[in-house]
């Protein structure tokens, strides 16, 4: 098998016992399966939930806390935990590790993305493997990830991975909960995730898990829309994941919506930028940016409302619709002149600005989203 770019992704309940504690029996089987990844030559990416659940019992909790406090405390004792144990037991198979811990602010802020990007690929191009959580310790809810079932999805769709494997307790994707309904029907593959398989998904996760089968189908939704397939399963064993990999896993496998992968800058436009104003356009616009890979150009804007500079992202409208995002190559105010000067001398040589490249353009899902 030729080397490909896995991220896995292993949560709270598949590395914790019912006290919170980690389960060194559950954690050796991982790590193992981890390592044949390794070996057999594949480049590996672990988002590794568990701090919380790692930590609150040593904090004197019963179970997982639910005031942030509590979260965030347990998380300081359980991430400094859990990261030691990885670090002594990948050792053991003279594989070296590290630790990143993002929020959403690491996503939503460009530079940051940036930076995030590159430290992973060096870790990679060194031969490291990556441990990835979130930063509970200073998440506050407007900027958490929600859980790391879409952090990892956001991960794989960053990193451009070839497959992104998803572990649970339960052995894949049902027609309901096959813990309450025995004639639940399990999916081997899958074509997309539609919103009524979210919808109707048990959205209730562990007690010491914050997912559950709906976080991951989500996660598998925002995957598979950046051009990275999915696997959601369980499995026993050293080879659990080489399994997986070749698509003899014990789960449901979920086929990727694109044939490339989506560059990085138009998955930050898409997924994680704020918007700092809003464009109406006109029909040639319209028709232009969405059918013909045009850029945007300052004649086919007629509204403009916001206030943003050079590199900021924006929302455009049609006539009747939000078409997409964009990364303005102008600022608001330069754009307002423009289309102010238009009116007023009724000319048209003004010289043409570019407003959004194609390069910095994203459809909305509505409209056939193409990044």
């Amino acid at each position: 098998m030729s080397k490909q770019r896995i991220v896995v992704k292993i949560g709270s309940s598949s590395l914790t016992n019912d006290k919170g504690e980690i389960d060194q029996q559950k954690l050796d089987d991982h790590i193992h399966a981890l390592a044949a990844l390794r070996h057999a030559n594949h480049e590996v990416i672990l988002v590794s939930s568990g701090a919380v659940a790692a930590g609150f019992a040593r904090l004197g909790y019963s179970s997982r806390p639910v005031t942030l406090k509590g979260k965030q405390a347990a998380a300081a004792v359980g991430q400094s935990l859990l990261i030691q144990t990885y670090i002594e037991k990948f050792n053991t198979y003279k594989i070296t590790s590290a630790q990143l811990l993002l929020t959403r602010g690491d996503f939503s802020n460009r530079e940051r993305y940036r930076n995030a990007f590159a430290t992973i690929m060096e870790l990679l191009e060194r031969g490291i493997l990556p441990i990835i959580n979130e930063n509970d310790t200073v998440s506050v809810e407007e900027l958490t990830f929600g859980d790391n079932d879409m952090l990892s999805a956001l991960v794989s769709g960053f990193v451009h991975a070839d497959q992104l494997i998803i572990l649970t307790d339960i052995n894949g994707i049902y027609s309901g909960n096959p813990r309450t309904n025995p004639s639940a029907v399990k999916y081997d593959f899958l074509d997309n995730i539609t919103n009524e398989m979210i919808g109707v998904a048990d959205s209730n996760g562990s007690k010491v898990g914050t997912g559950g089968m709906k976080s991951k189908l989500m996660a598998a939704k925002t995957a598979t829309s950046l051009g990275v397939p999915v696997f959601i399963g369980h499995g026993n064993g050293g080879d659990k994941l080489l399994h997986a990999l070749k698509g003899e896993g014990d789960g449901t496998y979920i086929a990727s919506h694109s044939n490339s992968p989506i560059n990085t800058r138009r998955q930050w436009i898409s997924l994680h930028s704020e918007s700092m104003g809003k464009l109406y356009v006109d029909q040639g616009a319209e028709e232009a940016i969405l059918y013909h890979g045009s850029s945007l150009l300052s004649p086919g804007v007629f509204k403009v409302i916001g206030t943003f500079q050079i590199g900021d992202v924006v929302e455009v409208f049609g006539l009747d619709e939000l078409l997409g995002r964009g990364q303005v190559s102008c600022s608001s105010d330069d754009l307002k002149k423009w289309i102010e000067n238009r009116m007023e001398s009724e000319k048209d040589h003004l010289p043409t600005i570019e407003v959004i490249h194609r390069d910095g353009w994203v459809k909305a899902k509505k409209t056939g989203r193409n990044v």
